[in-house]
């Protein structure tokens, strides 16, 4: 079980604490408890759409006022997966939460090229040009954090902020698909996903599978209902480094612009489908701070299985900056 914990070259871990309580003056005649402290009202939920280059509409949900937080999820999910950590920002941020092309409510175009990475980043500026924001703080989650990576690469000027979950930057991933013997064994099902016919072997009820709450994953197969599951299967398709997308032989690894933003990275080690190995090296691609949170009894849904962890360590870090 690896754990990244050294302080290099810029690269700090994030240490949480409890703050203590501090003692009431004696001139104070009565105190307000921390347990008696009035809940902030929720703010309320927008269902917004943007629509991208080619004409795709994105569906995506917003609330609050602030810096512009863009939440992109991955497979096998869709905008809900921010529902926990919505709440957690939107007292002080923008969030807004996209339901990525394929999914939900967003349009389904037709075809693997309508699901390759150039299109996706596009949705991502549509969004935030939709908000009539420059730039954001832009958090993903597997799919949605190979976006927010993609992302970050060609628009710089966008992006204020960088936060990755479970998705080793694209370099140091490469190297493990070409190096590491179990990374390349357990990304099997990758390579699966990417040939024909896949999709017809998937159904709403086993894609919510891994979702633990009754109510929620019922909310999960509504929305799985009403996406395309052939759309889900393109995003390999059109983008997973194997089959016709394969790089040649001995290829050297791919090169990336530095990232010129602060880096915040969470992950799950207890994630089988990508190794927490892979974030081995991260700081070597950033040129400013850079943070790598490893949650040892958390997998790969790591905003799920330790969703408090995860909220708490997301918000400190944004106000920290």
């Amino acid at each position: 079980m690896l754990m990244l914990r050294a302080t290099i070259a810029g690269v700090s871990l994030l240490a949480l604490s409890l703050a203590a309580c501090t003692t009431p003056a004696p001139q104070v005649a009565a105190s307000v408890s921390p347990a008696a402290k009035p809940m902030r009202a929720a703010v309320a939920l927008e269902d917004k759409y943007a629509t991208s280059s080619d004409g795709v509409k994105i569906h995506y949900v917003a609330s609050g006022s602030g810096p512009l937080v863009v939440m992109i999820h991955g497979y096998p999910d869709f905008s809900g997966s921010w529902n926990a950590m919505t709440p957690a920002l939107n007292d002080a941020y923008r969030t807004v939460a996209l339901d990525t092309r394929g999914y939900n409510l967003s349009d389904k175009p037709k075809g693997v090229e309508n699901y390759a990475m150039p299109k996706l980043v596009g949705d991502i500026a549509a969004v935030i040009r939709a908000e009539g924001r420059q730039k954001a703080i832009v958090i993903g989650h597997d799919w949605g954090a190979a976006q927010a990576w993609a992302f970050a690469f060609a628009h710089p000027e966008m992006l204020d902020k960088l936060v990755i979950m479970s998705v080793p930057h694209p370099t140091a991933f490469a190297r493990e698909l070409a190096t590491n013997p179990i990374q390349q064994r357990n990304s099997q099902y990758a390579r699966n996903f990417q040939k024909e016919g896949s999709e017809n072997a998937l159904t709403a009820e086993g894609l919510a599978g891994w979702v633990k709450d009754p109510a929620e994953k019922a909310r999960y197969v509504e929305a799985f209902k009403r996406s395309d599951f052939a759309a889900m299967m393109n995003y390999y398709r059109a983008n997973y480094p194997s089959g016709a997308n394969a790089p040649p032989a001995n290829a050297p690894p791919p090169v990336n612009p530095p990232l010129n933003v602060p880096l915040l990275v969470i992950h799950g080690v207890k994630d089988q489908a990508l190794l927490a190995s892979g974030h081995s090296g991260t700081w070597d691609y950033v040129t400013k701070d850079s943070t790598i949170v490893m949650i040892p009894d958390a997998g790969h849904f790591v905003q799920h299985d330790a969703a408090q962890l995860v909220n708490t360590t997301v918000r400190g870090w944004l106000d920290q900056r």
